[in-house]
C-alpha cells in the first residue's frame, strides 16, 4: 500500500507545520529504502530525497536516537576514507507474525530485516468457532515468553489467514464466528495483546512477499497462484496489492470450470476449488482407489485416508500413470482459470506458489497449454510464469511486510 494512503489524521499537513510534515514524509521514504535494501550511506540517501548530506544527517541521527536506525559501519572498499553504512536496528522492533490455516499455526518474531528469530509450529488448526482466537491469544503469549522477547520490543502482530477478509472492518467473513463481540477481529486481538494488529489474507500476503522479495521483485503487474488446500490468486497492480472495493478480489478458487462439477463449500458448482485444490485431489483419489482404480496407491485401498497430496505426487514421481494424469488434468484446468486473469490484469509475470509447487513437471505444462488456448496470443508473448523462489517464506515475508509498511505510513 502506499506510505501516504495510511497517515495519522494529526500528521495530515492541515495540523502540522509545512516543514515537519516534509521532514516525517522524508523519513518514510528513508525507513522504507533500507528495509527493502538493507544499509544505505547518507551521500546515497541524500541523492534518494533530492536534499544535502547535512539535512539527510540531521534525519538519520534522529532515527537512531528514536532506535530505529543503527550505524553497521564502514562500507566495503579500499579507495580512500570508506563511507558509513546505516541501516534499521535489528536489536529492537520485532513484529510477529501469526501464519493460520486450516491444517496449523505457526507464530513468528522477525526482526526489522525480516529474519526469524524465533519460531513457534503449533497443532492449532482453524475453525469457525469463536474459542479458536482465545486459543491463539494463549499459544501467542506463550511464545513471546519462549523467545524471550519483552512487550517493549515487539511492536505489532500481523496475521495472514485464509478467507475473505473484509479489509474495511477487519473481519474474516468466511470465518464468521471467530469474532467473539462485534468489534473487529484485529482490534479484538489488539486489546489481547495490547499490540497494534493487522490482518491480512494468506494469498494476499503471499503475493506481497513476492513482489518486494520475491521473483516479481521491480515488477509493476503480477499474479501470484497459490495452489495450496485452496485455490487463492493475489493481484499486484502498479506495484501495489490489489483488494477490490471490500479486500475479496483475487477469489480464483471459486470461478466455475465445471458447470457438470461438485459441489463446493461456497454453495456453487464445479468451482475450480473443487477440481485442483490439494484438499479436492486428496478426496478424488481416495474415491478412485475405493472404487478400484488401477494405481500404485492401490496399496492404501484398505486405508484410503492414509493418501495425501504427498502420496499422489510421489507416485506420479515413480511414474503411476494414473496419478500423473490426475496431476495433469489439475494442471490443466488452473490454467483455464488463471487465463481469464490474465485477460483481466495482463501481468508481466504468474508466481507459482503452494504445497503443488512440488508437482511442477507435471502441472506446468499443462497449464502453460491451457493458457496458450485460452488466453488471447498478445496477452502471452510479454508475460513469463515462475514457481516461487522463496522455499515458503512468501507469506511471512508478506505479512512482515504489510506491518511494516503501515508502520512506515504512519511513523
Amino acid at each position: 500500500m502506499p506510505f501516504s494512503d495510511s497517515l495519522l489524521e494529526d500528521e495530515l499537513p492541515a495540523q502540522q507545520s509545512v516543514v515537519d510534515y516534509k521532514k516525517s514524509q522524508k523519513q518514510r521514504k528513508v525507513l522504507a529504502h533500507l528495509y527493502v535494501n538493507g544499509t544505505c550511506t547518507l551521500a546515497n540517501l541524500a541523492t534518494l530525497l533530492h536534499s544535502s548530506v547535512p539535512s539527510v544527517t540531521s534525519l538519520v541521527d534522529e532515527l537512531i536516537q528514536t532506535e530505529w536506525v543503527a550505524s553497521m559501519g564502514p562500507a566495503i572498499g579500499n579507495n580512500g576514507r570508506r563511507p558509513v553504512l546505516f541501516g534499521l536496528n535489528t536489536k529492537r522492533n520485532f513484529v510477529a507474525v501469526i501464519d493460520v490455516s486450516i491444517h496449523d499455526t505457526k507464530i513468528l518474531f522477525m526482526d526489522t530485516q525480516r529474519h526469524i528469530v524465533f519460531r513457534d509450529d503449533i497443532d492449532l488448526q482453524l475453525n469457525n468457532h469463536s474459542s479458536f482466537l482465545s486459543s491463539l491469544v494463549s499459544y501467542f503469549n506463550t511464545a513471546l515468553l519462549k523467545a524471550g522477547l519483552s512487550e517493549d520490543e515487539l511492536i505489532a502482530v500481523g496475521i495472514s489467514m485464509p478467507g475473505l477478509i473484509d479489509a474495511r472492518r477487519a473481519r474474516n467473513l468466511t470465518y464468521k464466528q471467530l469474532n467473539q463481540t462485534e468489534e473487529s477481529l484485529a482490534r479484538w486481538f489488539s486489546a489481547e495483546t495490547n499490540k497494534p494488529v493487522y490482518l491480512i489474507n494468506d494469498t494476499k500476503a503471499t503475493v506481497l512477499g513476492e513482489s518486494r522479495f520475491g521473483g516479481a521483485q521491480g515488477k509493476k503487474q503480477v499474479l501470484s497462484i497459490n495452489i495450496d488446500w485452496g485455490i487463492g490468486l493475489g493481484i499486484i497492480v502498479n506495484g501495489e496489492v490489489f483488494h477490490g472495493a471490500s479486500g475479496f478480489a483475487g477469489e480464483l478458487g471459486h470461478i466455475q470450470v465445471d458447470p457438470d462439477g461438485e459441489l463446493c463449500h461456497c454453495g456453487k458448482i464445479g468451482c475450480l476449488n473443487t477440481c485442483t485444490s490439494a484438499a479436492a485431489l486428496e478426496q478424488r483419489v481416495q474415491r478412485d482407489i475405493l472404487s478400484g482404480q488401477v494405481s500404485k496407491l492401490a496399496i492404501f485401498k484398505d486405508s484410503v485416508d492414509q493418501i495425501g497430496i504427498t502420496e499422489l505426487i510421489d507416485a506420479a514421481h515413480q511414474g503411476d500413470s494414473y496419478a500423473i494424469d490426475i496431476l495433469h488434468e489439475a494442471g490443466y484446468l488452473l490454467g483455464k482459470g488463471l487465463a481469464i486473469a490474465i485477460n483481466l490484469f495482463n501481468p508481466e509475470i504468474i508466481i507459482i506458489d503452494g504445497v503443488l509447487t512440488s508437482a511442477a513437471n507435471f502441472i506446468l505444462s499443462t497449464i502453460e497449454q491451457a493458457i496458450s488456448k485460452y488466453c488471447l496470443s498478445d496477452f502471452r508473448n510479454d508475460m513469463t510464469i515462475e514457481l516461487t523462489q522463496l522455499n515458503g517464506s512468501a507469506k511471512w515475508l508478506g505479512t512482515h511486510t504489510y506491518v511494516m509498511e503501515n508502520i512506515f505510513a504512519n511513523h
